[in-house]
């Protein structure tokens, strides 16, 4: 965890070094730019990627509007990338659900002259392929497979992954990944929980009782998450399940700190917002531009450090 939290103050420490040079020189330039993502209305991680990117428009004078699939329909998502694209924004910042239905829009864009970050979702790989200029997230089976490992230490032996996120593979990613680091096959245990509260719920605990030897619960973030805590009190086996979630809100640190969720999966969300606002007024201003992707996540906050993140969570964690 020290590892992790230095290596995040250094990322931070750089990109806000690059921002005090703006200071003298061209900090009301102006620049336009729209970040896009995929998730509906509904899912408040956002609010943290809001609040980093935000703060880094204001720190170098830009601005950023944010635009997204109100329900989360990716048909949707494309018509919004391919509208800010008519627009001509100084710059997208944008996320990859599914390379197979958003990618062409994205590289529509670059190839119009538009600059590009991907963010969150997606890899890397997909990223430079599009004509992106990086790509800063986490790498989703690598961080399912980390919790996994963790969940596998503790003797846990099987799981109910609670996906969302269909059909952004990065829920199956994160579900495969945990599976592995348990040394299990995922199989059936995933299910498509929707995005509505109380359905999740309701399909949680439907899969619990029809499956009492379930070792541990994964939830995929927030939207999961919470109506996850329910289920499980609702059932009475909150605190006595081996759970863990993706992301933070100050509910999950809450139920951390009470013992219901083991650990919390913290792909740092405020980086997410705020570095790609940095990468591109760096290129656009002054032809700057790291060599490598960032690679945002996975930390894990557990009752150890949640005192580091707890007061932060929702906003910059």
């Amino acid at each position: 965890m020290k590892n992790r939290v230095l290596k995040a103050a250094l990322l931070t420490g750089l990109a806000v070094s690059a921002t005090l040079g703006f200071a003298g020189t061209a900090l009301a330039d102006g620049e336009k730019y729209v970040l896009i993502h995929h998730s509906p209305d509904s899912e408040t991680f956002w609010n943290t990627v809001k609040n980093g990117a935000s703060l880094a428009a204001k720190e170098v004078g830009a601005t950023v509007t944010f635009r997204n699939p109100p329900t989360g329909d990716l048909a949707d998502m494309v018509r919004i990338i391919q509208q800010t694209t008519a627009e001509k924004p100084d710059g997208i910042i944008v996320t990859i659900p599914d390379v197979e239905t958003v990618g062409s829009a994205i590289e529509d864009a670059v190839a119009k002259g538009i600059p590009v970050v991907t963010m969150n979702t997606g890899t890397a790989e997909e990223s430079k392929k599009l004509g992106a200029l990086l790509h800063v997230g986490q790498p989703e089976f690598e961080a399912g497979k980390g919790a996994g490992e963790r969940a596998k230490a503790a003797g846990i032996k099987s799981f109910l992954c609670v996906n969302s996120l269909f059909p952004n593979i990065a829920g199956q990613q994160r579900c495969e990944g945990f599976a592995a680091g348990l040394g299990v096959p995922l199989g059936q245990q995933m299910i498509d929980s929707g995005t509505d509260a109380t359905e999740i719920a309701n399909r949680v605990k439907a899969y619990l009782s029809n499956n009492p030897d379930v070792g541990a619960v994964l939830a995929l973030g927030p939207m999961t998450a919470l109506p996850t805590i329910k289920a499980l009190k609702d059932t009475g086996l909150a605190g006595t399940i081996f759970f863990a979630t993706f992301d933070l809100t100050p509910e999950i640190s809450q139920a951390i700190k009470d013992g219901v969720i083991n650990f919390a999966i913290d792909q740092q969300p405020f980086l997410q917002g705020y570095l790609p606002v940095i990468t591109l007024t760096n290129d656009l201003r002054y032809g700057v531009l790291q060599a490598n992707s960032v690679l945002s996540g996975p930390g894990f906050v557990t009752k150890d450090n949640l005192a580091l993140v707890q007061s932060l969570a929702g906003k910059y964690r």
